[in-house]
């Protein structure tokens, strides 16, 4: 399982409707994954649908920070890059969000 939750520290709120995708590294590439849109608390409960699994491995979650932001920001997009070791476990994965600065951690 892997969720994500992105809040606005420079507005105090969570951002909603920021497009974020999850790719999976294959070879030199990345293989997309899943894609969704935060909700209205800035959540993405499960990014795999139909009990998938996030399998081990190198992985990516990119979130369109530039359309949320709407030109107001200096990055874009962030794209974190993550490794998964025991698919077993859940996986969360915040972003702190700002429009001159962002963080994040793994949560639980």
């Amino acid at each position: 399982m892997i969720s994500t939750h992105v809040l606005d520290t420079a507005r105090g709120r969570p951002a909603s409707d920021v497009h974020v995708t999850l790719h999976r590294r294959d070879g030199d590439g990345w293989e997309l994954l899943a894609e969704a849109r935060t909700d209205d608390d800035g959540r993405v409960a499960e990014l795999l649908a139909d009990g998938h699994v996030l399998a081990a491995g190198v992985h990516r979650l990119r979130f369109d920070t530039g359309a949320y932001l709407g030109g107001e920001g200096f990055y874009p997009e962030v794209a974190i890059v993550f490794s998964v070791r025991d698919a077993s476990e859940h996986h969360h994965v915040p972003l702190l969000l700002s429009p001159y600065g962002y963080s994040t951690y793994r949560g639980t």
